[in-house]
């Protein structure tokens, strides 16, 4: 599982957002498509890419996409 990667995941759930704008260090929640549904969308993508159990809290405590990154590498077995 690399950063990279990871990025580029995050980075496909969006429509309108220029992924050349997109790096570890972005605010995610300071998107301008940002919303509820694409933290859905997150946990979804998670779940599903690196079999992770994410929740709303590990959204609500990151600021960064390496943050998220972060947790997840932290529980992926």
């Amino acid at each position: 599982m690399s950063l990279e990667q990871f990025i580029e995941n995050f980075t496909d759930l969006f429509d309108e957002t220029d992924p050349d704008t997109i790096c570890a260090t972005t605010r995610f929640k300071e998107l301008e498509e940002w919303s509820s549904l694409f933290a859905l969308s997150v946990i979804a993508m998670i779940d599903e890419e690196y079999n992770v159990e994410f929740r709303g809290d590990d959204i609500r405590n990151s600021t960064t996409i390496k943050d998220l990154y972060d947790i997840v590498k932290s529980r992926v077995e």
